[in-house]
């Protein structure tokens, strides 16, 4: 969240235009963003998703390449959806978070990257085994590869009775039994339920209420910004 241009509270690289920042201050953080990966000639280029913590998923193709890149004017984001893959290169996939978990996926035999964002909504839906799995079904050697981000721990994450038990029912790993919930565990398992095995799996394990030096957390902050996961095929 550092080497940004914005202004509390969205100190200083928050990547998302919804959250009442100045849209010229997120369309520079993104530039920036771009910038230190050596890709700022693809930034017409950077697709975004309107994130509504559902369970939709798109393919981005030459029709929708550049949905969102900008905050300040251009084309929207790609509307309704919490995921976003593609088989384009250089097509920079950008989602951003601030507690929910990001994850990106990778077939290197195809190529094709997904970022998919998934709150608890969509955790407890299946969006990230879903994404995986549309990955798995394009043709090529099974070599589909999962990163996870960022995003609340079960240390942080405290939700009601009713929630856990929604999770207790779907996910072996989660027991009603605590109040805390691991949303980490859950997309693991349902990674592993798509096809995606532990080997093929890297989870970073940071909390982002603890980490807020580092990362945006709405519930540790309330009004703040949003990091980003990215992923484009070179």
């Amino acid at each position: 969240r550092v080497g940004g241009v914005s202004e509390a509270p969205y100190a200083s690289l928050n990547l998302a235009g919804h959250v009442g920042d100045d849209p010229r201050a997120v369309d520079r953080n993104r530039l920036t963003l771009l910038e230190s990966i050596g890709i700022a000639a693809l930034a017409d280029r950077l697709t975004t998703a309107e994130q509504v913590h559902g369970i939709g998923i798109a393919e981005v193709t030459s029709a929708n390449i550049g949905s969102g890149a900008l905050t300040s004017g251009g084309r929207p984001a790609v509307a309704g959806v919490d995921a976003l893959w593609t088989r384009e290169h250089g097509v920079p996939l950008l989602l951003m978070f601030a507690d929910c978990v990001p994850v990106i996926l990778a077939r290197p035999s195809v190529p094709a990257v997904a970022v998919v964002h998934a709150g608890w909504r969509g955790a407890a839906a299946g969006i990230v085994g879903a994404c995986a799995q549309v990955l798995r079904e394009l043709p090529g050697p099974d070599d589909c590869v999962a990163f996870v981000g960022p995003h609340i721990g079960p240390c942080c994450y405290e939700v009601g009775p009713d929630t856990v038990s929604h999770f207790d029912n779907l996910f072996v790993t989660i027991t009603a039994a605590s109040p805390h919930l691991d949303l980490g565990a859950v997309v693991a398992e349902d990674l592993e339920r798509s096809g995606v095995p532990e080997g093929r799996q890297w989870h970073l394990g940071i909390c982002t209420a603890h980490n807020t030096d580092r990362f945006y957390s709405h519930r540790a902050d309330g009004q703040t910004g949003r990091h980003g996961a990215l992923a484009v095929i070179l």
